[in-house]
């Protein structure tokens, strides 16, 4: 394996949907506290490098006029949500010099701004954490790598409702669009 170092210069955390909404599901293979832990130490890291952290959460407008409705198999239950389900979880922030984005899908760089403000600040690795790994985390992951970014996968600061579809994501899906890594092995690459 190479050496792993991540320039803080050229490289931001991006943060998938760790919100009171999605927070409160429960995960596998490790419980959303843990996650919320792992991406907690990691954002106060890149910050105190300088690197750039990106607080991503999801969410639709009052009327649900922006929902994705498409005829599917197994459509989502129909639900009702608190008016607190889009708020970062308060560990992570937003603190000040965050980027936050609001997407309105699986993935955060469709209709968003999150590719315009990466590309601004000189981006060229993203490290992507968050949940769900194989719904947001992974919809991001492959648009991220559509549009050419060197990506990093903190396994241990992601989940999903489902712990066989995380399993098979990190094994099959992550290894042919980036890195997979720990906190720890992300905390100790991050230079200064």
């Amino acid at each position: 394996m190479d050496a792993f170092v991540i320039d803080p210069k050229t490289t931001a955390l991006v943060v998938i949907d760790l919100q009171a909404g999605i927070v409160a599901m429960t995960v596998n293979p490790r419980p959303s506290s843990e996650v919320v832990a792992n991406a907690n130490r990691l954002t106060d890291a890149f910050r105190n490098a300088g690197a750039q952290v990106v607080l991503v959460r999801v969410g639709n407008m009052a009327d649900n006029g922006d929902l994705l409705q498409p005829t599917i198999d197994n459509p989502p239950a129909v639900v009702v949500r608190p008016e607190s389900f889009m708020t970062i979880v308060p560990e992570l922030g937003p603190k000040a010099g965050d980027i936050v984005v609001t997407k309105r899908q699986w993935g955060a760089f469709y209709g968003t701004e999150l590719d315009l403000q990466l590309r601004r600040r000189g981006i060229k690795t993203i490290v992507l954490l968050g949940l769900s790994t194989n719904v947001g985390v992974e919809s991001t992951a492959r648009d991220a790598f559509e549009r050419g970014y060197d990506q990093i996968f903190v396994e241990d600061a992601m989940a999903s409702p489902s712990g066989e579809a995380h399993a098979i994501t990190v094994k099959v899906n992550f290894p042919r669009m980036g890195r997979i890594r720990s906190t720890e092995q992300v905390l100790g690459a991050i230079t200064r």
